[in-house]
């Protein structure tokens, strides 16, 4: 028994530990701002983060500012606003949970306050050419910061935690919107989709267990909205450089890097006068129950009041007395030959001006015409900020389009017949929907290829892809190459789907692998079983 108390406090030691060790990286971030002279990383020193005291010893260095040193404008402000809203509450709730998730929010306070630098690099001085040495110079705190966080999740993979490590490593390109023209919000929003893929799963794996891991996701997940409002607000079509009287950009960041930079409004407001940030997003897994029906005395109004209701069906017969009484002439299963004519006569003024005060049917909406009557309107290949739209290609007369894609695009395909379209380079999904006979030549993507009710389609994987949908399609073959045979297919209501792998050497032809398309199904032990039926012979 003492074996098993010593063990037990060693643990607790060792969690104890770690959790000081995570509060103490922390609070060295935030203290680093505070001391311009002693960053030895490149942070730049921000103002509105060392406004609010760590301790009650903590001076109160940012009440004023120092002389000589420039104000600086309203983005920069609103960018600290953010940092001290959103992002910090992620921090303190990835602090909860403690371990890699607080050593990797660390990280992420780290890369909005590199972000932050550029932004004001970008004020003080003219826009390099984005392939010279100096952009990348400026970029390299940036990159480096957004490294680590994706370091912590490629170092843990084991972690239990590595959903919530990869949560965040997938959502950290959102701070790559510096580099998008001309709809950089819209790319952060293309970004959060990728961080909720996992993060979902945290959300269905906690509900039910820990809400402080709903919590954490979701404020995680607010840092994307509010960078997109900020983003639209100052930067809808991109970061703006001081191009009319500008310093050269490696003098500016300099200046940055040396704390000649403040914000003397950010400086004198305290961290409580940040607003708060925004509710937690609703959550419908422990909804209130519905409110009580109304009672007798309580009059809703109108038709609407139940206990009026109930009252009237108590009246017994006497509730059937104001309706109207039906003629036994026109009663159709008094007389057959009403059947017969299918429409009932009036015959009286009395019964007609009934008949007319009854309200009509409602109309039947308008089905849509079949395709092969709808006019027919011209090709369509444009770029439409992230997203590529390739529609109403008919046997095009050029045959092969080509799609210089990038890593943040998107790619729909739709309502084109007889068409092969190569995308080059990397892309990030791509969509096709209600066209035939399309075949797809795809270097590599981040995430899926979905083909939605295109008969006769065909697909070549020449790099790496993650993950094919089939939903209606009806006959496809599909050819992957070496480093794309860990793709996983999902199928359904699909037919004649065929897998073409590679043979053992280059010399080997494809190897043709059917998508199996029967199943049975029997129930055992009150389980249902589903088999695939293979046909021997």
């Amino acid at each position: 028994m003492a074996g098993a108390m010593t063990t037990n406090t060693m643990g607790n030691l060792t969690t104890l530990i770690k959790r000081l060790e995570a509060a103490t990286s922390r609070l060295e971030d935030l203290a680093m701002p505070m001391n311009p002279s002693s960053s030895t990383n490149g942070t730049v020193p921000i103002a509105g983060l060392a406004a609010a005291p760590i301790s009650a010893d903590t001076p109160d260095t940012g009440a004023t500012p120092k002389s000589g040193v420039e104000p600086l404008p309203q983005a920069i402000n609103d960018f600290d606003s953010l940092i001290h809203g959103d992002v910090h509450a992620y921090v303190n709730f990835s602090e909860d949970l403690g371990g890699l998730v607080a050593e990797q929010s660390a990280s992420v306070l780290r890369a909005f306050v590199a972000e932050r630098n550029f932004l004001i690099v970008a004020t003080k001085a003219k826009k390099p050419d984005i392939q010279s040495p100096k952009y990348m110079e400026i970029l390299k705190d940036l990159q480096s910061t957004m490294g680590a966080v994706n370091d912590i999740r490629e170092a843990n993979r084991g972690s239990p935690f590595f959903n919530h490590l990869t949560t965040v490593s997938e959502g950290i390109a959102m701070l790559g919107w510096i580099t998008i023209d001309p709809k950089p919000a819209d790319y952060v929003i293309d970004t959060l989709g990728s961080a909720q893929y996992n993060g979902n799963r945290v959300l269905r794996e906690y509900k039910d267990k820990d809400h402080a891991h709903v919590e954490w996701v979701q404020s995680y997940y607010r840092i994307f909205k509010s960078l997109a409002s900020y983003i639209k607000q100052h930067y809808p079509t991109g970061v703006t450089w001081n191009n009319k009287d500008g310093i050269d950009p490696l003098e500016a960041l300099h200046q940055v890097r040396s704390g000649q930079t403040s914000s003397s409004s950010a400086a004198k407001a305290p961290l409580a006068s940040v607003p708060p940030p925004p509710p937690p997003l609703p959550s419908f897994d422990n909804a209130p129950p519905p409110p009580p029906m109304p009672t007798n005395g309580a009059k809703v109004g109108g038709s609407s009041d139940m206990g009026a209701i109930f009252d009237q069906l108590s009246k017994g017969e006497a509730v059937t007395a104001g309706l109207r009484k039906v003629d036994p002439s026109l009663q159709t299963h008094k007389n057959p030959s009403l059947r017969a004519n299918a429409v009932v006569p009036s015959s009286t003024s009395d019964s007609q001006s009934s008949l007319s005060s009854r309200g009509k049917s409602p109309v039947p909406g308008k089905r849509p015409k079949p395709e092969s009557m709808r006019t027919k309107k011209p090709p369509r290949k444009e770029l439409d900020g992230n997203k590529w739209i390739i529609e109403n290609f008919d046997n095009p007369s050029d045959g092969l389009i080509e799609i210089d894609a990038r890593i943040s695009h998107s790619i729909l395909i739709t309502r084109c017949t007889k068409t092969t379209i190569r995308v080059l380079n990397k892309a990030n999904a791509i969509s096709i929907d209600s066209s035939s006979q399309v075949s797809l030549i795809i270097d590599s993507l981040v995430s899926a290829v979905d083909v939605i009710k295109t008969p006769r389609f065909e697909l070549q994987v020449i790099g790496t892809l993650p993950t094919i949908m089939l939903d209606q399609v009806d006959g496809a073959s599909i050819y992957l190459s070496r480093e794309s045979l860990g793709t996983e297919i999902f199928t359904s209501k699909c037919a004649a789907v065929n897998v073409n792998v590679p043979g053992v050497t280059d010399e080997d032809d494809y190897r043709e692998c059917p998508v199996p398309e029967q199943l049975k199904t029997v129930v055992r032990d009150g389980a249902v079983v589903s088999e695939i039926v293979e046909h021997a012979g």
